[in-house]
């Protein structure tokens, strides 16, 4: 089904303080070479112990709306992707609504009988977040071509970090990132399909938890599987495998080849994965762009991210076509071509 479907904003935000591979030198048993050839990163940025992430959410949501010209009371739905919401409940959207002052109801009595209620909820693809958001947009357009979607992507893994190992510790960084989503209006981006999957089997490659799966009372202490755990040479395997093969699937889908594709941005994981997947599909590295660098891996926003950073250096041109891509613990795979 063909839905008409733009970003007509976009906006990022992260926080301040930074931790640089010499910052993590000074409290493992790591180097800034031994980090730098394995992933190439060389910073993060780290929320503050007063600080939360829905709070560069909240600036990069009103980065967004600006851009757009949208007024948060045109918002009908405000969807969040993350892996790291700060409680379970209530949800990182209903947090970010109230931060931006975002309400349906005048006290107990609805403004309108007739106007459309604001849909908040979370959802978890974890680093595949934002491409699942786009076709979770889509959906929602083709039901209600009216729709103004407020897709929010907000990751805090700095706080789900054991900074006793060094193998997944030195990966990831904080950030949020939005987009206004429109079928109307002006447009920074067209969205012209997604293709998105997952694999349960491979659940325990990438693991969080902290969860309800176990009993826990007052006064227990926090155990190591609070933390993320990662079993890196498979997760690089599947990574690969899965942003390949979706990305040839959509690109099939829409009769179009690699050489069709004029910028590739992938989840930024790793350097060696982008540059793996780069390889497999057969595209020249100069139509590549990284920022993993500067900002480590932030799950769901990396994508956004990197997007801003492209669109800052003038890398979109008029009719160019973007092929994005990414995975996420799940495991979680997704890919979407863009238009601009």
């Amino acid at each position: 089904m063909n839905v008409n479907c733009h970003i007509s904003g976009l906006g990022v935000s992260v926080p301040e303080h930074t931790l640089t591979n010499q910052d993590l030198e000074k409290i493992m048993d790591t180097s800034d070479e031994w980090i730098v050839t394995r992933t190439g990163i060389k910073n993060r940025h780290i929320v503050q112990d007063n600080e939360n992430i829905s709070d560069y959410a909240f600036l990069a949501a009103v980065k967004a709306m600006d851009e757009a010209k949208i007024t948060p009371s045109q918002i009908t739905h405000l969807l969040v992707a993350t892996c790291t919401p700060e409680t379970l409940s209530p949800s990182m959207s209903c947090i970010i609504a109230q931060k931006l002052g975002l309400s349906s109801y005048s006290g107990l009595q609805l403004i309108s009988p007739n106007s459309q209620s604001l849909v908040c909820f979370d959802f978890n693809a974890a680093c595949s977040g934002f491409v699942y958001g786009l076709e979770l947009a889509r959906a929602f357009l083709a039901l209600n071509t009216d729709a103004v979607i407020l897709l929010i992507t907000a990751e805090c893994l700095s706080r789900r970090m054991n900074y006793q190992d060094r193998t997944t510790s030195v990966l990831f960084g904080d950030a949020a990132g939005a987009c206004i989503i429109q079928a109307k209006g002006n447009a920074l981006f067209h969205v012209l399909d997604v293709s998105i999957g997952a694999d349960g089997d491979y659940k325990d490659l990438i693991r969080i938890g902290g969860g309800t799966d176990k009993k826990v009372q007052v006064g227990d202490s926090i155990s190591e599987d609070f933390f993320l755990a990662m079993q890196g040479r498979e997760v690089f395997k599947q990574a690969v495998r899965g942003m390949e093969q979706e990305s040839l699937k959509l690109l099939q889908k829409n009769n179009l080849g690699v050489e069709d594709i004029d910028l590739f941005i992938a989840h930024q994981a790793n350097l060696r994965i982008i540059e793996a997947v780069r390889e497999r599909l057969g595209l020249s590295e100069e139509k590549v762009f990284t920022n993993l660098e500067k900002y480590g891996n932030t799950s769901a926003t990396s994508i956004l991210l990197a997007m801003a950073e492209a669109r800052e250096q003038g890398l979109f041109k008029t009719g160019q076509k973007t092929l994005l891509t990414a995975f996420g613990a799940g495991l979680t795979w997704g890919s979407a071509l863009l238009s601009s």
